[in-house]
This record gives C-alpha cells, sequence and structure tokens, in this order.
C-alpha cells in the first residue's frame, strides 16, 4: 500500500495548515491511522489518532485544542487540520497506518508500519 501527504509548507506563527495523505493499495477503512512528526535532530513523536471509523479520536498534549484529525473513509484520505501554529510544530510530518488492524490506540512509533515519506511544515516570521 502506498501513503501520500499532501499540504505542508512555510506559515506564519498563529496561522493554519491542512494536511492531507492519501492512501491506496489496502482496505483503508480496515485500519486505524496516526499522524506523527520529527524535527530535526529530534525523535519521531506522536501527534494523532484516529480510528478506524473516525470515532476515537487522540491528541499529543502539544498539540491538544490545535490540530484536528479526521479521515473519509469513501476518499481513502485522512487529514491533520493544523491552527494556532507555533515556531516549535516545525517538523516533517508524516501518516502512517496501525500495523495491527485489531490493535489498540497506538501511540508509537513502532505501532504503525508502513508509513508515508512526509511533508515539511515550517513556522517562522
Amino acid at each position: 500500500g502506498k501513503r501520500g501527504e499532501e499540504g505542508g509548507g512555510w506559515v506564519q506563527p498563529g496561522g493554519s495548515l491542512r494536511l492531507s495523505c492519501a492512501a491506496s493499495g489496502f482496505t483503508f477503512s480496515d485500519y486505524a491511522m496516526g499522524w506523527f512528526r520529527q524535527a530535526p535532530g529530534k525523535e519521531r513523536v506522536f501527534v494523532a489518532y484516529i480510528s478506524r471509523s473516525g470515532g476515537i479520536l487522540y491528541y499529543a498534549d502539544s498539540v491538544k485544542g490545535r490540530f484536528t484529525v479526521s479521515r473519509d473513509n469513501a476518499e481513502n484520505t485522512v487529514s491533520l487540520q493544523m491552527n494556532s501554529l507555533k515556531p516549535e510544530d516545525k517538523a516533517v510530518y508524516y501518516c502512517a497506518t496501525r500495523s495491527d488492524p485489531n490493535g489498540s490506540v497506538g501511540f508509537r512509533v513502532s505501532d504503525y508500519n508502513p508509513w508515508g515519506q512526509g511533508t515539511q511544515v515550517t513556522v517562522s516570521e
């Protein structure tokens, strides 16, 4: 299966971006999805989780109240709406598939496979 992120770019602090990830090659609605990010020189960390139906959502504390994850199972896409962006949100953002379709909520990098190629988000003046 393939995953491809789109929507990254540069934005000023306080601005918004919407990331999208299009999946193909597998039954999208059978799998939960996650968003992670990796800042320069740092480990890849959890950002958001969405269950197969979209009814269960989890967010990292650092983005709670600012980011919203959603999915469209008819279109095989998962999105991340990012508002009130801060310079510390700068990172490469990745979408990923929960590797175990029957697994519990995943917060670890090892809970997901495969991964998209990532999209850069830069927040600065």
